[in-house]
């Protein structure tokens, strides 16, 4: 079809020739796929026939035309109908086709749902969302300001629901914990939000808890853990955090037999901090050598050897490594699979690392509880890519007590070994 094209690459529409090629692109591979979704659940289910031989899975048109918010923009979609005639034995029910790709109650993309919560954090109020999607997606349809605020109540209802859920039923082995400093509508100038990333016994990666706190504070961390514990959360075996945190005060009033791991990361930093810099580059190579030695043994050889290269100079930056020497150096006694992954609050401090720089300070109204709701959807969307930790099959058995030595597993408890 011939489109008329101004000097300017824009249509009598007012949009960008550009955009409209996108979403007419959009459009006819996501009719694509959706028919190749429908041929191939009647294609599995070709041999579901009645007493009179008829097939129970039929095609059956399709249903009415609707658009679908994406990042492509307003996308017209006609989804394939099915007539699936097959009842379900236990419930007495007709079983039902539903699309994976595009499910009954779709009206926008999950990108546009990671969208919101940002553009709430950067201080837009409900009725500033239309205009703006508007001018990127070329289509208001869905977001009317209604539809915003009935997705903020809905998120911060998830928040509260995520927060007050039974923890009995999970064991998380390892634990991550982090004070982030976002500077979006916390109301008190020095609050921050309090993050615990755990590790089930899967190995996978989990979203434990996100809490509004001040100043990463022991009480707040207390807080926090002393509600985790009600909830019936077990006592994971290793904590790894930032020394300077007050949540190692808390650990040990409300989980005492959990051990601790100081990230190195910002250990690091603190070290290098009390040098000059033209010293920093050396120091910071001698650190390394330090936590990425093959065992313990040659870690804490390379203590000394870093002691003996700075201590004369720049003893307090020694000090910092040296007081934390257990607790730097604890990783050694789990998994060398696991150390990549124990040494250091990385899996915070990425997932984090984009909503920081996309947010700002925020003098505007704004409500504390809905901001910590779109922070919490922004990690529940980033926790569908987290990837599990290397050999998941270990942490098992670090929750059973197994003992490894060098990182490798010498001993395994009865119950396993049996």
């Amino acid at each position: 079809m011939l489109t008329v094209v101004n000097e300017d690459g824009g249509t009598p529409s007012g949009s960008s020739l550009l955009d409209e090629i996108v979403r007419e692109g959009a459009r006819r591979m996501l009719a694509a796929a959706l028919e190749a979704e429908v041929n191939a659940y009647i294609a599995e289910l070709t041999d579901k026939r009645d007493a009179n031989g008829r097939r129970l899975v039929v095609r059956n048109g399709y249903h009415q035309p609707r658009q679908v918010t994406t990042a492509a923009g307003a996308v017209e979609v006609k989804a394939p109908r099915v007539n699936d005639k097959r009842v379900d034995e236990a419930t007495g029910e007709r079983k039902r086709f539903s699309s994976k790709i595009l499910p009954p109650w779709c009206r926008k993309s999950p990108k546009i749902s990671e969208v919101l919560p940002l553009l709430y954090l950067h201080g837009l109020s409900s009725g500033d969302f239309v205009p703006a999607l508007e001018q990127f997606l070329g289509s208001s349809a869905g977001l009317s300001p209604a539809t915003v605020t009935r997705l903020t109540a809905q998120w911060q209802a998830d928040h509260t629901a995520f927060m007050d859920r039974d923890l009995a039923e999970v064991d998380y082995v390892y634990m991550w914990a982090d004070g982030i400093h976002l500077n979006v509508r916390l109301e008190e100038a020095k609050a921050c939000v309090l993050v615990l990333i755990g590790v089930r016994a899967d190995g996978s990666k989990e979203l434990v808890a996100l809490k509004d706190g001040y100043r990463e504070s022991g009480e707040s961390w207390a807080d926090l853990l002393r509600d985790c514990a009600r909830r019936g959360m077990r006592a994971p075996v290793l904590a790894v955090g930032d020394g300077a945190l007050g949540f190692w005060k808390a650990l040990t009033e409300v989980f005492p037999d959990t051990r601790e791991q100081r990230c190195w990361v910002h250990k690091t930093a603190n070290a290098l901090d009390s040098m000059p810099k033209s010293a920093q580059p050396g120091a910071k190579k001698a650190i390394q050598d330090i936590y990425n030695a093959e065992d313990r043994d040659h870690a804490e050889a390379a203590i000394t050897t870093f002691t003996q290269l700075y201590g004369a100079k720049f003893p307090k930056a020694v000090k910092k490594i040296t007081d934390d020497r257990d607790q730097l150096l604890a990783f050694y006694a789990f998994p060398a699979e696991h150390w990549i992954h124990l040494r250091t609050t990385n899996p915070i401090e990425s997932t984090f690392a984009t909503v920081r720089l996309r947010t700002k300070v925020t003098r505007g109204a704004g409500s504390r509880t809905a901001a910590l709701a779109m922070v919490f959807k922004l990690v529940e969307s980033a926790q569908q890519r987290w990837r599990a930790v290397n050999a998941p099959h270990l942490v098992a058995l670090v929750r059973a007590g197994a003992r490894f030595e060098r990182g490798q597993l010498v001993e395994r408890p009865k119950q396993i070994a049996a």
